[in-house]
């Protein structure tokens, strides 16, 4: 008899959560510096896809574990503390909950199996050159001929797009509307002619970012989600869920453990000074993890998320950094290092660092997430 692990109460539930992440995580991908290829974390996708568990927030119907907002909390947490590295995950946090909502029962029926199979794997293709923030000037074109749509432009730090064979895509179908109409939301191969990737190398010697250009690339009609020219509204609630998932505390979490286990190894945990500023940011911690699990338990009634949500992102991302700050003011010549302190691999404090940097930026910046809660939410004048 299956089990519904909502019905669990959650110590029981955290011991299931945990037990089988201990017994099947592969050890040698546990707390990864850098974020992996899918040649690296595949065989964690296959066995979250055989075990249920890839989409804690899907409905059942549709192949998920259908969590409630708590339980997902308490699987975060555990995948954290175990040092579970993040999947190839555009499928399942974006592409998914997108055709859940707005997709046809033929596109739920094409793509959300092929997501839990692993045999599509997605990249999100939203900022251009110049539409990063200000997602709405996107310029890249979408042009009507007969039964396909024909795409020319350009699409930058585009996560894992080396890895991917599927990319979901905002394009300007109407270049005559205000640039927050006009836009049309499309599934796109990655092997159709005229796509071209190319990996950008970053400061962190790695190429988890791309760029890709579509030239007179050839998209069916039919792989349009939603209304033609109304993919603005898909793409803000989208948005939505990537600060749901940007704000997550799972990031700020790792890197207070990490702090913590910094601080012993250097010999300041038990300066009153320290104690003191490492009780400021466990408590910011303990407010982030609130804040999170109110959010998810709107996603989970299945109300719309409001503008308040950019909250989130703002929090975590600069509470991420203030952490990381605070390791490279402890870290001594260690704060040089490229690779993981000697003799302890999960010490990285360079490393934490140079995530923590680009974090108030991707996502759309704080300044935008500012300017959304002043306007939206506080009602002042723009």
């Amino acid at each position: 008899m299956t089990v519904d692990l909502n019905d669990l109460d959650d110590e029981t539930f955290r011991a299931t959560v945990r037990d089988w992440v201990v017994a099947n995580y592969p050890e040698e991908l546990r707390n990864p510096p850098k974020r992996l290829h899918w040649r690296d974390n595949k065989v964690w996708y296959f066995k979250l896809a055989e075990k249920g568990w890839l989409c804690p927030g899907w409905p059942a119907e549709h192949g998920g574990m259908g969590l409630n907002a708590g339980k997902q909390i308490i699987l975060l947490e555990e995948f954290e503390r175990y040092g579970v590295a993040r999947t190839n995950d555009h499928g399942i946090i974006m592409v998914g909950p997108l055709l859940i909502q707005y997709g046809t029962d033929a596109q739920r029926a094409e793509f959300l199996p092929k997501i839990l199979a692993g045999e599509h794997i997605w990249c999100q293709g939203y900022s251009e050159p110049n539409a990063g923030s200000d997602l709405a000037s996107l310029r890249t074109s979408a042009v009507s001929d007969g039964d396909d749509w024909v795409v020319n432009g350009q699409k930058i730090w585009t996560t894992l797009a080396n890895d991917a064979n599927w990319i979901f895509l905002l394009v300007r179908t109407d270049p005559g509307a205000k640039k927050q109409e006009g836009i049309t939301f499309l599934l796109v191969p990655m092997d159709s002619p005229g796509i071209t990737v190319r990996p950008i190398i970053n400061i962190d010697l790695h190429d988890e970012f791309c760029e890709v250009f579509f030239d007179n690339v050839r998209v069916p009609k039919r792989w349009t989600v939603g209304e033609v020219n109304k993919g603005w509204t898909m793409a803000k609630n989208l948005l939505g869920f990537e600060r749901i998932y940007l704000g997550s505390p799972k990031l700020s979490g790792y890197a207070l453990s990490r702090l913590r286990m910094l601080a012993e190894r250097m010999g300041t945990w038990e300066e009153p000074n320290f104690q003191d500023r490492f009780t400021r940011l466990r408590m910011e911690m303990d407010d982030l993890k609130a804040l999170h699990a109110t959010f998810v338990d709107i996603v989970r009634r299945g109300d719309a998320l409001g503008p308040d949500v950019s909250m989130l992102k703002v929090i975590q991302t600069e509470l991420f950094q203030k952490i990381t700050d605070e390791m490279m003011d402890i870290a001594g010549a260690n704060a040089g290092l490229l690779e993981p302190m000697e003799g302890n691999r999960n010490l990285h404090p360079s490393g934490q660092f140079i995530q923590a940097r680009p974090s108030t930026i991707y996502g759309g910046s704080n300044e935008i997430q500012r300017n959304i809660l002043a306007k939206n939410v506080l009602g002042l004048p723009g």
